[in-house]
């Protein structure tokens, strides 16, 4: 079946609610995809920041591939080994005292869980006043009615009014305001190390430590979204770790199955207690499959040679993406982002460069109206990210 044919039959199934590349992938195998009409692809977007391993990875593969042959569902109603495992990875690497993890299906179901950790351990602390959930603009959170709402870009929010109250949006990186809007309402500070949705934006360095202090004086609980961040992607296994802080809890998602849909809040062993039994849930949240597969992803993509490579890949970018700005100054004008997730603005918009790479063989997408965001997968090599990115010259 053909690229035409597929995508004639999901215009008329299918809820129109996403914009769609005109084309229908068929196969993955590593660094590229190809389309129901046999054209190959470079993938640096990887699923956005999902496939962290590539497509098909052999490992991760056999892994899923194991569990099904033993079982897939039992319920989280009962224990399974391969989720406790998984919790014993993520929970070690997370340097949080004592942390306990809660699996889920998505990062936006991870961060209503950060939400829902938030509000209860104020109450908890006799603090029923304290509701409320600082966040930044042009952040993204999720596609949930709490999580749209702590997302700060109002063209994501438009038509599902009235949103939930409790959410305040100031400007990301601005302690000043962050300080004058604190008040006998706030509950917690949610925050992206680097704003990926938002324009692959890294936060300024200080900030997270200085939102820690800020919550360590007010008793405020520090959320950190990592769904795009986590698992090894910035050179370290979660990238609040770059400046030294602790938050109470953190979400993850995207690359922690590798393309397989799992998602997680890890929290301190404090924390935790605002949630005991019964108040959250999920059917799906940690499957066995969807374990297994993370337990493997999870060890090879937090691996210190990997990390350290991941790095060095983007500074590669970097460098090349610095030599393209230099040919052409009054186009590229900043590149910006940590690792392997990465962000290129121009001058204009990129929606029309997105459109020509992807006919040229490459696979990128926009991060606002301006950037082109890029998040390879970990195996990608420097000749992929060169050819990516003459494939980028030659799309502007």
């Amino acid at each position: 079946m053909t690229n035409e044919e597929i995508i004639e039959r999901a215009k008329k199934k299918l809820l129109l609610n996403y914009k769609q590349q005109p084309i229908a992938l068929v196969k993955g195998e590593g660094v590229y995809v190809w389309d129901a009409d046999g054209k190959r692809y470079l993938d640096l977007l990887g699923g956005i920041a999902t496939c962290a391993l590539g497509h098909c990875h052999p490992q991760v593969t056999a892994a899923a591939k194991a569990q099904l042959d033993q079982l897939w569902h039992c319920s989280n109603v009962f224990y399974s080994e391969p989720q406790v495992a998984l919790a014993e990875k993520l929970t070690a690497a997370s340097g949080l005292p004592n942390a306990r993890a809660f699996f889920c299906n998505s990062g936006a179901e991870a961060n209503e869980a950060l939400i829902k950790l938030a509000r209860r351990a104020q109450k908890d602390r006799g603090q029923s006043g304290r509701y409320e959930i600082l966040t930044f603009e042009n952040s993204f959170h999720g596609r949930t009615l709490a999580t749209l709402t702590a997302t700060g870009q109002p063209k994501y929010q438009a038509g599902f009014e009235p949103l939930p109250e409790g959410f305040r949006h100031l400007p990301y990186g601005d302690l000043a305001a962050v300080k004058a809007a604190i008040s006998s309402k706030t509950a917690a500070i949610l925050v992206e190390p680097i704003q990926g949705e938002g324009g692959v934006r890294p936060a300024p360095q200080g900030f997270l430590k200085a939102l820690r202090a800020l919550c360590d004086e007010h008793r405020l609980l520090l959320l950190i979204d990592e769904v795009q961040t986590g698992l090894g992607r910035t050179g370290k296994p979660f990238a609040y770790q770059h400046e030294g802080v602790l938050p109470d809890a953190f979400s993850l998602a995207k690359a922690l199955g590798n393309g397989l849909p799992i998602g997680a809040m890890v929290s301190s062993e404090e924390a935790s207690k605002a949630l005991p039994s019964g108040t959250h849930g999920s059917t799906f949240g940690g499957n066995l499959v969807t374990a297994a597969a993370a337990n493997v992803a999870f060890a090879l993509c937090t691996e210190p040679q990997t990390m350290e490579q991941n790095v060095a890949l983007g500074r590669y970018a970097h460098e090349l993406v610095h030599a393209l700005q230099q040919k052409k100054p009054d186009v590229v004008k900043e590149f910006r982002g940590r690792g392997l997730l990465f962000g290129i603005e121009l001058a204009s918009g990129a929606a029309d460069v997105v459109a020509r790479c992807r006919q040229n063989g490459l696979l990128v997408n926009l991060a606002g109206e301006k950037t082109v965001r890029f998040a390879p997968p970990y195996i990608v090599t420097r000749e992929q990210l060169a050819e990516g990115l003459s494939i980028f010259e030659r799309s502007l």
